[in-house]
């Protein structure tokens, strides 16, 4: 659990998204959450970069196609610019291209726009205590994409001697696109521990984000 969210302070969020119908109830809705502050309102790339740059923000909700400055392009320069914000796609969009560039560029979540409410509170809540969250037909299409890479493309990094049953457990469920619930549903943990693991296991394979858990899983031939 974040500092931020111990002492109760609302997260600091900008909802990104060019059309007005979506981009204003969605900022409602996100609003009504105690712990969860919406300070801005953007058409584009530039006005989230604005707003991030008039501070502080924790988050942003992202749209990947809007005019001037594209979802990934923002997502890119956040990452270079202002790495203590972390960004949450939300598209109509699931497309492997636009699942992998905007991951590549440093989205720690990927949510179409399915996603009810409590789902997107919780992309956001993670997000903002450095965790990934990627939703299920995501993460489907994320696990297809790896398994049907060719053999000549980069190959993930071995995992660590160090690495415990039980984190190789929760790697294997990972790699086989369970949300954190889910896992400690089907290892009859509570999805804190669950959190405990993963960031163990992250720390001991260097392993960067849920994406990159799910290649490792799949290298190491537990998914």
């Amino acid at each position: 659990m974040s500092e931020r969210t111990e002492k109760h302070q609302p997260l600091r969020v900008v909802v990104a998204d060019d059309q007005a119908a979506i981009r204003e109830p969605l900022a409602a809705v996100l609003a009504l959450a105690e712990d969860i502050d919406v300070v801005a309102a953007a058409a584009d790339g530039t006005e989230v970069l604005t707003a991030v740059a008039a501070g502080p923000v924790d988050v942003v909700l992202m749209d990947l196609r809007m005019p001037r400055m594209d979802g990934i392009e923002t997502t890119r320069r956040l990452t270079e610019d202002h790495p203590e914000v972390a960004v949450v796609v939300l598209t109509t969009f699931a497309d492997d291209d636009s699942i992998l560039a905007a991951l590549s560029a440093g989205a720690r979540g990927y949510l179409t726009k399915n996603a009810g409410r409590q789902d997107i509170v919780r992309a956001i809540r993670a997000a903002a205590a450095g965790q990934s969250v990627l939703d299920r037909e995501v993460q489907n299409r994320l696990l297809a994409s790896v398994r049907t890479k060719p053999a000549a493309a980069e190959q993930p990094l071995p995992l660590p001697e160090d690495i415990t049953r039980r984190e190789r457990e929760v790697l294997t469920l990972i790699g086989q696109g369970l949300p954190n619930r889910a896992i400690a549903e089907k290892l009859f943990i509570s999805e804190a521990t669950v959190k405990t693991h993963i960031n163990n296991l992250f720390a001991k394979a260097g392993i960067r984000d849920r994406a990159d858990a799910v290649r490792r899983a799949i290298a190491a031939g537990l998914a």
